[in-house]
């Protein structure tokens, strides 16, 4: 049941499932809504920490499997954990509600929270991740780039397409235009702190060392930031992909 929190009786509100506080039938509204943003962004939330933790696991299980130079060390995890946990914890709650929220059939409540689907949709978005980053590795190592340059490259590669896939994670049902109106401060101070220490990694020689670098030129830094843009284009095809399945499907 439900019973009015200012007027109704002591008895109401203890007996009643559900109290609203102002007395206004249409809170009642506004508490579903509320409830579909939070579970949509704690599913995108999972998505996303699903999704990038497939290229840093593949990057470190790879180069073991095919001999290769060792790309990722616990410093470079360490620094890819400072931008996950702040987009998980900041970035997706603050993300506003999708514009269909409201328009949808309630949700089973039998349906688990991170199901077939969503898998599915993280390991297509974190193995191209894997992939984008491994041939930028490979090819900087066939070209004799060395070891230190071709981590460096890597790397920012990887850093990169972590932001792409927190961008294109932030909604399902929008395009890329749509997502970068949507108004989220905390995305701004995540990607520039990201780049920010990332520079500083890239440039200031003691960092650089202690990260295992090769110093890296505009132009393979415009290779790394390439691999980003075709990981957020690929994410953004999937999302095509999965609205066509879902029309069909309905």
């Amino acid at each position: 049941g439900v019973a009015m929190g200012g007027r109704g009786t002591d008895v109401a509100r203890e007996a009643s499932a559900l109290v609203i506080l102002d007395d206004d039938f249409s809170s009642i509204v506004q508490a579903i809504k509320m409830g579909r943003r939070i579970y949509d962004n704690i599913s995108k939330a999972i998505a996303y920490i699903f999704a990038i933790h497939v290229p840093i696991a593949g990057m470190s299980l790879l180069p073991v499997l095919f001999n290769w130079p060792l790309v990722l060390f616990p410093l470079h995890i360490a620094f890819l954990e400072l931008i996950i946990d702040p987009a998980c914890s900041f970035v997706f709650e603050a993300e506003p509600e999708e514009a269909d929220v409201m328009d949808r059939p309630p949700r089973d409540p039998e349906k688990p929270l991170f199901g077939k689907e969503i898998i599915g949709l993280s390991l297509l978005q974190g193995m191209g991740s894997l992939a984008i980053i491994a041939a930028v590795f490979v090819a900087a190592l066939y070209k004799g780039q060395g070891q230190a340059e071709a981590r460096a490259l890597a790397f920012t590669s990887l850093v990169f397409i972590n932001l792409a896939l927190i961008t294109t994670n932030r909604s399902w049902s929008m395009n890329l235009i749509h997502i970068l109106r949507r108004p989220n401060a905390a995305i701004l101070w995540v990607t520039g702190g990201a780049i920010l220490f990332l520079g500083l990694v890239l440039f200031i020689p003691f960092l650089r060392t202690l990260f295992q670098f090769a110093k890296l030129h505009p132009m393979d830094i415009g290779i790394c930031m390439a691999a980003g843009i075709i990981g957020i284009l690929w994410f953004e095809s999937l999302k095509k992909i999965r609205k066509k399945l879902l029309s069909k499907s309905r």
